[in-house]
C-alpha cells in the first residue's frame, strides 16, 4: 500500500517502493498501474528499463496482459540520473537485471524529493536473491510481494523454475522457458532436475 510523503518535511524526500515477485505474478502490471495513477494526478512521470530486455520494442514495456507504457532504454543504472531531472516520479521496471549501482540511484533519487517506483524478479531461476533486489527491498519505504499461481498446484506462486537446462543466470523468456512454481512444485522440479 502506497502511503503519502510526510506533510512537514522541507525539503520534500522521496520515496522508494519495490514491487517484486516471481515471474507472471503482475509486477510489471503493477508499475504501469502505478505510473498512470500519477499521469491522472499530473505528476511528471518517466520509467526505464534496461537495454537487456528486447522482449519488447525498445522505447515501451509491456505486460503479460498486454498493457503497454513508454519507456526509455538505459545500459548502465547511472544513465537513469541525469535523464530523471525535472521528473516527480521514475518508474525502473526489471531492476533484477541492472548493476547494483542501481541501489546508489535510486537513494540519489529519493533523497533529491523524487518517488521511485522498482519493480523486479526477487529471486532467480535457482531461487536464489537476484542481483541488485535485495539491497532495493532494504532501502525502500514500501514493498509488495506479488504472486502469480503456481501452474501445478495452483497454489501463490514463490518461484520461477526454468524449464530449460541453460545455466546462464540472465536467460530472457516468457511461458515456454519459465513457469511460476509454489515452494512444494519449485522442489519436487528442483529435485527431480538433479536426479537426471
Amino acid at each position: 500500500m502506497f502511503l503519502e510523503n510526510p506533510v512537514n518535511t522541507n525539503p520534500p524526500l522521496g520515496s522508494i517502493e519495490v514491487i517484486c515477485g516471481s515471474m507472471f505474478s503482475g509486477k510489471t502490471e503493477e508499475l504501469i498501474r502505478r505510473i498512470r495513477r500519477a499521469e491522472l494526478a499530473n505528476k511528471k512521470t518517466r520509467v526505464f528499463k534496461p537495454c537487456i530486455d528486447k522482449r519488447n520494442k525498445t522505447n515501451q514495456i509491456i505486460s503479460h496482459d498486454l498493457n503497454e507504457i513508454k519507456a526509455t532504454c538505459v545500459n548502465y543504472s547511472k544513465e537513469i540520473i541525469p535523464l530523471a531531472k525535472n521528473y516527480e516520479i521514475v518508474a525502473i521496471d526489471e531492476c533484477q537485471f541492472f548493476d547494483n549501482k542501481i541501489v546508489d540511484v535510486a537513494n540519489y533519487l529519493a533523497n533529491n524529493g523524487i518517488r521511485v517506483i522498482i519493480s523486479g524478479l526477487d529471486m532467480d531461476f535457482e531461487g536464489n536473491p537476484f542481483g541488485p533486489m535485495p539491497s532495493l527491498m532494504a532501502i525502500a519505504e514500501n514493498i509488495l510481494k506479488v504472486r502469480g499461481v503456481c501452474t501445478k498446484t495452483g497454489d501463490p506462486s514463490l518461484y520461477s523454475y526454468r524449464k530449460s537446462k541453460k545455466k546462464d543466470l540472465i536467460l530472457l523468456g516468457e511461458k515456454e522457458i519459465y513457469e511460476p512454481m509454489s515452494r512444494e512444485a519449485f522442489n519436487k522440479a528442483m529435485n527431480k532436475s538433479k536426479k537426471k
